[in-house]
């Protein structure tokens, strides 16, 4: 298939860097409310890049859960494919693409896993099948012999935890938080004259003291 003649022109907005503020958390939470008001489906979900120590890249969609005061927080399987490209790799980056807006949002920085109480409070939060789901995936990403064995797997968790009782939070299960250290606001516009700012962390600060300096990068 042959898609060089496909082409769109961006035109719904602009990013101009002496206005955008001087925290990218403010852009973030504010590009992210924009995204919710204007209805783009599942705004908060991301593609997560990890690499682990085979040097081998790894890409998936995840869903984003909280915005901190230092970074971002999604929940998964610590066992999980990703799990142990993080264990071997703390590096990863994030990237939001919302094509309603023309927008990207893309998130470096390093990542570790939060508080189990925080964890285990988000947990007991889901829907009670989607808890059971969870302890089927042991591990997630690993091999399985056909869907018959989930499905009895899933049912005798549902016998094991009824409806009106509460699922154990899984010991390998919790969420990862990605302490940003760079974070880039790309804005589409007309004749791939794209506006693209970058917020940078400088080193000297940390935390809510933490400074940010910005660039405008070539498209």
């Amino acid at each position: 298939m042959d898609f060089t003649d496909q082409r769109l022109s961006y035109e719904k907005g602009q990013l101009d860097q002496q206005s955008v503020p001087a925290s990218p958390f403010e852009l973030l939470n504010a590009w992210m409310n924009e995204a919710i008001a204007a209805q783009v489906p599942e705004p908060y979900a991301m593609s997560l890049a990890t690499c682990g120590a085979d040097n081998k890249p790894s890409v998936r969609i995840v869903l984003l859960r909280e915005i901190t005061d230092t970074g971002i927080v999604f929940y998964t399987n610590y066992e999980s494919a990703k799990g142990q490209d993080i264990a071997e790799n703390p590096n990863a980056e994030a990237l939001f693409f919302w094509h309603q807006l023309e927008r990207q949002i893309r998130i470096s920085g390093s990542i570790a896993k939060i508080d189990a109480n925080k964890s285990a409070a988000y947990f007991q939060k889901r829907p009670h099948d989607s808890q059971v789901g969870a302890w089927v995936s042991q591990p997630q990403s690993g091999e399985v012999a056909n869907r018959e064995v989930m499905e009895q797997t899933f049912e005798q968790l549902q016998n094991d935890y009824p409806a009106d009782s509460q699922v154990p939070t899984p010991e390998f299960w919790g969420g990862y938080e990605i302490t940003i250290e760079s974070i880039e606001f790309w804005q589409g516009r007309a004749n791939r004259m794209h506006d693209r700012i970058v917020y940078t962390q400088d080193k000297s600060g940390t935390g809510d003291a933490a400074k940010w300096t910005t660039k405008r990068l070539l498209p």
